[in-house]
């Protein structure tokens, strides 16, 4: 009832705003006086003109109001909206996700033959695939034909996407795929990559390989998301020497692979333990247009220390500052940990120190494996200095750090100084920020 309050100052005659008497809603237009008129004067509507409605139904914020507009405007005699009105009405009650009535306007559009434009199409995808109804979609897609509105790449591919993300549609997506032409469509690189895309996130790489090569019989170009979309198929599926073997053709064809083609390549080389190559890959990628960043280093940083080789990742390391591209804590952290399982505890010490040095707090994990280290050769004092760093930069020893460290500190001091050091950590105040473990 609040609804139909709110229309009280709606009903318009010969351009002015008519404040109507307390009469039921769809009484209120009879009840309004008519103006005198010659009997060659045409009838004047309630409602002025179409334009006049179509700006009623845009101020209104609430759909289903706007709709209730656009329902009593219908039933005055002789009246005709303007498409924009159907158009701006849709809009509204797509956004508001009203969607059983916008089939109720297309039938009307369709019946009334109104000319129908594109941009009513491309909206309605974008609402069934947010709703995700891919069966409206696909039916949208058909119905574009039914209003002599020809379909154009751009709504073949956003059926194809809102198919796709569902695993189960990807037969109905191939097939809308392969008969798009009867409808004066022709897929372009975009479809390709949308369905190759999906076959591959499937496991079929010989339907998404297929599809690559017919590419080129169709006199369509590949792009680096086709490239990028198998490199990732066949990295998934651990055929990294072919994925580089595409990679090599993408740049023979004077493509330029982006950030996320090398960091595919880079991270399946190092857990196919391909350390070589993926270093050689790294330096490569500078020469051939793309600058590697922290990512790419850190990949390979991860690769090295993973197999124990956490001097060659020093060596990485090396080669990042040199190109301008500044370690984070990741780097920092990996690194350290790598030398100490390899016993490199001097050199894991130093990257600390160097670590601390340019603003970063060192992670608890970071502290453990030295202090563990330190611990396990008998440099108990480096051990406790490594612990001290750790706590001045408000970091929480892992429990397991206090058990490596104490029992060895226990073994070194006499029960005397155990009783003086127990002093003072009791005069410690403890304030409500003060964690202890």
């Amino acid at each position: 009832m609040q609804r139909i309050r709110s229309w009280r100052a709606l009903i318009i005659t010969n351009g002015s705003i008519i404040f109507p008497p307390q009469n039921p809603l769809f009484s209120l237009y009879s009840s309004q006086p008519q103006p005198d008129r010659t009997p060659n004067q045409p009838q004047n509507h309630g409602f002025v003109s179409p334009s006049r409605v179509q700006k009623l139904i845009a101020t209104q914020s609430d759909p289903l109001l706007a709709k209730e507009i656009f329902d009593y405007a219908s039933r005055q005699p002789n009246f005709r909206h303007s498409y924009s009105s159907f158009l701006i009405l849709i809009l509204k009650l797509g956004r508001a996700k009203h969607l059983s009535l916008i089939d109720a306007l297309l039938l009307r559009l369709k019946a009334e033959r109104y000319p129908v434009t594109q941009t009513l199409f491309s909206y309605l995808l974008k609402v069934y695939g947010e709703a995700n109804l891919p069966e409206k979609a696909l039916r949208t897609f058909y119905t574009m034909m039914e209003f002599g509105c020809k379909p154009l790449p751009r709504h073949l591919n956003r059926v194809l996407e809102i198919l796709v993300s569902g695993r189960s549609l990807l037969r109905p997506a191939f097939d809308l795929f392969r008969s798009a032409h009867r409808y004066g469509v022709l897929p372009n690189t975009e479809s390709y990559n949308i369905l190759m895309r999906a076959f591959c996130f499937n496991g079929d790489l010989s339907i998404a390989y297929d599809l690559f090569n017919k590419m080129f019989k169709r006199d369509l170009v590949p792009n680096e998301e086709s490239y990028r979309i198998l490199m990732q198929g066949l990295c998934r599926k651990g055929q990294v020497n072919t994925a580089v073997d595409f990679l090599e053709d993408m740049l023979n064809k004077g493509f330029t692979p982006d950030t996320l083609s090398y960091t595919t390549l880079l991270n399946s080389l190092c857990r196919k333990k391909k350390l070589r190559e993926a270093y050689k890959l790294l330096c490569r990628m500078k020469v051939k247009g793309c600058n590697p960043d922290i990512v790419h280093y850190n990949t390979v940083i991860v690769g090295f220390c993973r197999e124990g080789r956490a001097v060659d990742a020093c060596k990485v390391l090396e080669d990042m500052v040199s190109n301008g591209c500044l370690p984070n804590v990741v780097s920092y952290r990996t690194l350290v940990s790598g030398l100490c399982n390899q016993e490199s505890l001097d050199e894991a010490k130093r990257y600390l120190e160097e670590m601390v040095s340019k603003g970063f707090s060192p992670h608890f994990s970071v502290g453990h494996a030295l202090v563990k280290g330190f611990c396990s050769v008998g440099r108990v004092e480096e051990a406790c200095g490594v612990l001290v760093e750790i706590l001045k930069h408000g970091e929480v020893p892992h429990r397991e750090t206090w058990i490596a460290v104490v029992p060895r500190i226990c073994e070194e001091i006499d029960t005397g100084r155990m009783d003086e050091v127990r002093k003072e950590v009791l005069k410690i105040e403890m304030k409500r920020e003060t964690r202890v473990l």
